[in-house]
């Protein structure tokens, strides 16, 4: 048994007695719940280098959907284009029934698309309770908003979050002297002040201490059921993916290389071999 294979069985409930459902089940299965996010044969290069190549996925309205792949294999490319960062060359991107790949970031944001990036990106010299006001100002993008004196709702919203992500009683200390996971906690928290419908993260346990990353994952976990927050999330920690998402889709060299149930996934030959190098 590979690597890959007996991380994500460690973290897959047994299915003893069941029969696990294929990848094309799967996949029907997707199709029939509603798509708050559809993207459709999306290809976008840089110069010579082809990033993304034909990509489709559908992320289910009030689900937790991952997205896999060895370095290089486009994923963040995709979330960019996602979040309007940068024009697909082709393709088309739907947020709940409307087509966003010409609209720019603060437009897509408003509409309730939040991403979080692999390294933190967080207002060091502020306290976490300035960094959670500002970053409710900044979704209204107005610089009367960004000047304004934050509201007591704000301020009381601000303090329940970073409660929620287990940093109030740091909610006072500027936020370059927290280590780099608090910062990741304090960044998802930041996330969650403009009340977004759908949560990109970008390897939100990438550099985090192992005692923190169950943390991590259960307000995660809490955020999809308390919220309703539908989460798209690049891992890289294969027990932790298999144990949060319900579907998941691998990509490999820019093309969507397998997607299905975490257990139809542990088990695809070209999934292990993506990770292994054999491909």
């Amino acid at each position: 048994m590979t690597t890959v294979q007996r991380a994500a069985d460690a973290a897959l409930p047994s299915r003893a007695g069941q029969s696990e459902p294929t990848v094309r089940e799967s996949g029907e299965a997707m199709r029939e719940q509603h798509a708050l996010l559809e993207v459709r044969n999306v290809s976008k290069r840089f110069g010579g280098i082809v990033a993304n190549r034909d990509v489709s996925l559908d992320v289910p309205a009030g689900r937790i959907t991952g997205l896999i792949g060895p370095n290089g294999s486009g994923k963040t490319t995709l979330f960019n284009s996602i979040a309007g960062q940068h024009p697909i060359d082709s393709g088309s991107i739907r947020f709940d029934g409307r087509e966003i790949s010409q609209l720019r970031t603060a437009k897509i944001a408003r509409l309730g698309i939040v991403r979080t990036f692999q390294q933190t990106r967080v207002y060091r010299a502020m306290n976490c309770v300035q960094n959670m006001q500002i970053s409710t100002a900044q979704s209204h993008e107005t610089l009367a908003s960004m000047l304004r004196k934050p509201s007591a709702s704000v301020t009381e919203r601000a303090e329940a979050l970073l409660e929620f992500v287990g940093l109030r009683a740091k909610r006072l200390l500027p936020a370059g002297d927290l280590s780099f996971g608090q910062q990741k906690l304090l960044e998802f928290a930041m996330a969650l002040m403009s009340g977004p419908r759908l949560l990109l993260l970008d390897e939100p346990t990438a550099g985090i201490n192992p005692v923190l990353i169950n943390g991590l994952v259960d307000r995660l976990k809490r955020a999809n059921a308390e919220f309703g927050i539908t989460l798209l999330v690049i891992e890289h920690n294969m027990r932790v993916i298999m144990n949060l998402a319900s579907h998941i889709y691998c990509l490999a060299h820019g093309e969507l290389l397998a997607q299905g149930t975490p257990a139809a996934i542990r088990r695809d030959p070209r999934v292990v071999d993506a990770y292994l190098g054999g491909r």
